[in-house]
């Protein structure tokens, strides 16, 4: 008799991982891919043995899988996962489970977050855990205004009906880079301004309205201000909301600082990233709660799952906001970055609206991790 093998979903992997719950993962991806992204979670255990060698020799792990809790297999799609938990299982083991549409599934999903009140209403923080993704939902007396919206609208949508909600605003910080942004998407579908700083404007195909500094807009008892940060981006933007939250887009995470380079300026923009974190910055309120547009390490994720920081905590312990030479942090900035982006370019040109890939095109063109920091 073979045990049967049981489903894991995206989302309740991802309830796993915020929960804290021990795991252990068997990723059967190629080595080069599991090298470049896989699942990270603070109690989670995770080896690699690709589907290639198992399929002719599942003895090769069989001995260092523990027998005493559950297995969670993945693989890219799916679909390797499920032979390889169908063989553990037709080979006695038991607890064994098949992540559904593996690492896809898990790039693509978002989790909604209360982050905390503002006026008339919640600051939502929506996670898309496998890809280090954030972006916000500021909902006031029925309306609500989404910042950097991940391409994958469906839950914004499912967000919007549940809370009968009339979207009356969608603002992107900075033309992205890593991913492809939803705002035009939630914009069309809803009738909605779509908002983008016109200096990362310029070769776009579509239109917009201009977010400039100090420009506001009404969310129900909610004020969100802009605030002009430049140096991920010539345009980057930031944003106060009800003079509690920065939403600091890619200039500033909880644990590192925006790279200038995915335009092909770091040298012309390193000087207006110093400016932002150690000047524009510093002259705001520090007892504003940091919401970043993303996350780099699973250690950066608070108990309650959300990706937040106060301004101040940062300024001591955040090492790219305390590097006193300006020539150090040049260097910090501008040399040995980490590889950028895949697709980064093909993905900007996407968000400008000079292409429009298909469905799957979208979705290889944002395999991978986030590569939006410095480190």
């Amino acid at each position: 008799m073979t045990t049967s093998v049981k489903n894991l979903t995206a989302g309740e992997l991802t309830q796993k991982i915020m929960n804290g719950d021990r795991m252990f993962i068997l990723d059967v991806r190629p080595k080069d891919a599991f090298d470049d992204w896989k699942v990270e979670g603070k109690n989670v255990k995770i080896i690699n043995k690709p589907f290639s060698e198992l399929k002719d020799n599942l003895e090769s792990v069989q001995s260092i899988l523990p027998d005493n809790e559950a297995i969670y297999v993945i693989c890219a799609k799916g679909n390797s996962s499920t032979k390889t938990a169908e063989m553990l299982a037709g080979a006695g083991m038991n607890n064994i489970y098949s992540v559904e549409g593996g690492m896809q599934a898990w790039s693509e999903y978002l989790e909604p977050v209360k982050i905390g009140d503002v006026s008339g209403g919640v600051l939502y923080q929506f996670i898309r855990i496998g890809k280090g993704c954030l972006s916000y939902a500021i909902v006031s007396k029925g309306e609500v205004a989404f910042i950097d919206p991940s391409c994958l609208i469906e839950p914004y949508k499912k967000f919007i009906q549940h809370h009968d909600l009339s979207v009356i605003a969608v603002l992107d910080t900075h033309l992205h880079a890593d991913h492809i942004s939803g705002g035009r998407s939630l914009s069309n579908e809803f009738d909605a301004p779509y908002y983008l700083p016109p200096k990362d404007a310029e070769e776009v195909q579509y239109t917009y309205k201009e977010v400039k500094d100090e420009t506001g807009i009404k969310v129900g008892d909610t004020m969100i201000e802009a605030v002009y940060s430049p140096g991920h981006t010539i345009g980057s933007t930031s944003f106060i909301v009800d003079r509690h939250y920065l939403l600091t887009g890619d200039i500033l995470f909880i644990d590192s600082i925006g790279r200038p380079d995915l335009a092909g300026k770091a040298e012309d923009w390193v000087g207006d990233l110093r400016e932002t974190l150690y000047s524009r910055y510093k002259n705001l309120n520090d007892d504003l709660i940091v919401l970043p547009a993303h996350y780099m390490t699973i250690n950066e994720m608070n108990d309650d799952g959300s990706i937040s920081h106060r301004l101040r905590d940062l300024y001591e312990e955040n090492h790219g906001l305390n590097i006193e030479d300006e020539e150090e942090f040049r260097k910090t900035v501008t040399e040995n970055l980490p590889p950028q982006p895949n697709s980064y370019q093909k993905i900007r040109e996407t968000n400008m609206g000079k292409i429009n890939p298909d469905e799957d095109a979208k979705r290889e063109m944002e395999t991978g991790p986030n590569r939006c920091a410095v480190r």
